[in-house]
């Protein structure tokens, strides 16, 4: 590993101990599917992936493209699209056992047909609204009428059946009740028409948090597999999780400041004293929020050294007045811990005023990732081999 600038480091110990903490508070019986979706939330969904398959029963993702990509990885357990896949994407998922979300006859139809025609069964979930207001079927009688008739088409194989909570993460856990009664409801209606559904599954890591009784067959962990909490609502006792993701970078320049220098884009800070003030190479480029600037902070030497002015696209500025023996290549801390010190991404959050879950999915590919086990490097992920095809180059092959 030689990476100068900065890089993530993905602790996968911490992964299997998120796993674990989740399994024992589930009821016996119940199954997870692991949530790789936007690259497994920024830590990168295949080494998650592997990590996590031994606890898991299958994967969601939200994509065709990344269900495609755990396939060419060698993953074989079922794996499941969460949105909406366009049709002329059908034969990839028929080709290689992954379930579509259907709710409309319109994407239900031609999936059959091409099923049909490729000699093979279509193996799908149906998406059930019960309050998201996102997509799925209304979970009333014409909804009811909808899945059978969706169940009746040759093709089609109905494995599953999901919906999603969309306030699971509140303290007041009335409305994800509600959606949990809508759900039994329908898979009631279901049996008047002599439709089962194998996999049952409503919960998210909020229910898994805090409500493992809305287990069915399957729950669905997501932020929890990457140790962060949906929300300060939800309990954090019962369930411990662990941080998975640090972000670490290294001194570029130090420099001395004299009183009514100023510092960064616009001059929004300015020196009232002698100062010592180093430069940090990552910025905003990097998935760096510059809603920290003038806010946030690093940890050098096991100290808080505070942002001055605004973080820039490839760089920012911190105070070292405070601390000594800083130099060019001084490891810096922005995500994790350092001694005795802390930053956590749900604290960069609060400062910023950005959702925790998009800031880790926003970690960009300028920044590598590096996977550690029992405190090693096992593996190395990054982007700077990237290449731009043109069609004349794939011509002259």
């Amino acid at each position: 590993m030689n990476y100068t600038r900065v890089y993530a480091s993905i602790d996968l110990d911490a992964v299997v101990h998120n796993m674990e903490a989740m399994q024992r508070n589930l009821r016996p019986g119940v199954g997870l599917i692991g949530v790789v979706k936007t690259d497994g939330y920024g830590h990168g969904a295949v080494p998650v992936a592997e990590v996590i398959d031994p606890y898991v029963e299958g994967f969601a993702v939200a994509t065709v493209d990344e269900a495609l990509i755990l396939r060419r990885h060698g993953f074989a357990k079922p794996i499941l699209i969460l949105g909406v896949t366009h049709p002329s994407r059908y034969a990839e998922l028929i080709r290689e056992e992954i379930r579509p979300a259907i709710f409309t006859m319109a994407q239900a139809t031609p999936l059959s047909e091409l099923s049909v025609q490729m000699g093979r069964k279509a193996r799908i979930h149906l998406a059930l609204d019960t309050g998201m207001g996102r997509i799925g079927m209304t979970p009333d009688e014409s909804g009811a009428d909808l899945a059978s008739a969706i169940a009746a088409l040759p093709g089609i194989e109905v494995e599953g059946m999901f919906t999603h909570f969309a306030r699971a993460d509140e303290t007041d856990k009335s409305a994800a009740w509600e959606q949990y009664r809508r759900y039994l409801h329908f898979t009631d209606l279901l049996k008047e028409r002599n439709l089962t559904i194998p996999i049952r599954h409503c919960g998210n890591s909020a229910a898994i948090l805090d409500l493992p009784e809305m287990g069915l067959d399957r729950m669905r962990a997501g932020i929890s597999i990457y140790g962060m909490y949906p929300s300060d609502e939800v309990g954090h006792d019962r369930v411990d999780l662990r941080p998975v993701m640090g972000l670490h970078s290294f001194v570029s320049f130090v420099k001395d400041v004299a009183p009514g220098q100023q510092i960064s884009y616009g001059g929004t800070f300015t020196a009232t004293e002698p100062m010592r003030v180093a430069t940090v190479p990552v910025g905003y480029g990097d998935g760096y929020p510059r809603g920290l600037s003038g806010k946030g902070y690093v940890l050098i030497h096991g100290k808080k050294a505070p942002i001055l002015g605004r973080v820039c696209m490839d760089q920012f500025m911190v105070d070292v007045t405070h601390i000594p023996d800083v130099d060019v290549d001084t490891e810096v801390t922005l995500i994790g811990e350092d001694g005795e010190a802390r930053i956590r991404v749900e604290d960069l959050s609060a400062l910023c005023g950005r959702f925790h879950y998009e800031l880790v999915c926003d970690i960009g590919k300028r920044v590598p990732r590096v996977y550690l086990r029992g405190g090693r490097v096992v593996g190395t992920k990054d982007y700077f081999d990237d290449y731009y095809e043109t069609q004349r180059s794939v011509a002259e092959r």
